[in-house]
């Protein structure tokens, strides 16, 4: 059961490494997935982030690794990076397969303590692997994950997945859940007075939701990025407020490509959609 969605939907894997208050969330798509990506808010922490803009040479992803522990955590991918060389994946290079690993950070407590390192990252992509089931909520990188500290509160975050139809094709959302603004729910609606904001402001890197978008769609790396632009709509539709400085908001989108005819437009509506409702079930469980 560890696929992130419906084997018909995709062939990627997803697993957890969970700590004391941080973890270790790692997808790991099939050979060949195209992948872009978009940062929006203004405190990221990540890894090889540069090398998904359209306009870069590589155009395929091996991983994504979503991790607490701010920049500390981009450790885990280091695992990751060594575990899947070993197993013969990667952009081939005349030395040996160099795995393009994509890396995500959220703060949170752990960047005090003991935050995510190498051998966590490949407990997580191990997890992954081996098909166990892919749990959601308070584990993962969603450990250690609050929400509303831009009211002083800290609301329970964490990890969320939704999946939709977009046509012939279809998207899963994966999010992590650790925003400086609310989840905006059925039963928490969005709250326009920003008076209410707490005079006592956050550390500023203490915040960031962080998501990967899958869909089984044939698409270029540009329309990877603009995919990705879609998720950070539903990133406004979900959270209030989105995108602030202290937030490091950053999406993946990842397509697999079974299905040629697609149309991209539609997946991108579908995209906000199913990544509000991702980051809604970050809280709803």
């Amino acid at each position: 059961m560890g696929r992130v969605s419906d084997p018909q939907l995709l062939s990627a894997w997803a697993g957890h490494w969970t700590g004391a208050g941080t973890g270790v969330t790692v997808i790991v798509p099939p050979p060949g997935t195209v992948g872009s990506g978009e940062v929006r808010g203004g405190a990221p922490a990540t890894r090889e982030f540069a090398l998904l803009d359209p306009t870069r040479l590589v155009d395929r992803v091996d991983a994504v690794v979503l991790s607490g522990g701010s920049a500390f955590g981009l450790a885990a991918g280091d695992g990751v990076l060594r575990e899947l060389r070993a197993r013969g994946s990667g952009f081939a290079t005349p030395y040996g397969p160099v795995p393009i690993v994509v890396g995500m950070s959220l703060f949170d407590a752990s960047v005090a303590g003991t935050p995510p390192a190498a051998a966590d990252g490949k407990a997580a992509l191990l997890a992954a692997l081996s098909g166990e089931a892919f749990a959601t909520g308070a584990v993962g990188a969603g450990a250690g994950a609050t929400t509303g500290k831009w009211r002083g509160r800290a609301d329970p975050g964490g990890v969320g997945v939704a999946q939709r139809a977009a046509g012939a094709a279809s998207v899963v959302a994966v999010a992590v859940v650790n925003a400086w603004g609310d989840v905006i729910t059925p039963t928490a609606p969005f709250t326009p007075n920003i008076s209410e904001m707490s005079e006592e402001k956050p550390f500023v890197a203490g915040n960031t939701t962080i998501a990967v978008l899958l869909t089984d769609a044939r698409l270029s790396k540009n329309d990877c990025f603009l995919l990705a632009q879609s998720g950070h709509t539903g990133f406004a539709r979900a959270l209030h407020p989105a995108h602030s400085r202290y937030d490091g908001d950053a999406v993946v989108a990842l397509a697999t490509g079974e299905v040629a005819e697609a149309d991209l437009d539609l997946i991108r509506g579908v995209a906000a959609e199913v990544m509000a409702e991702a980051i809604q079930n970050a809280v709803l469980i």
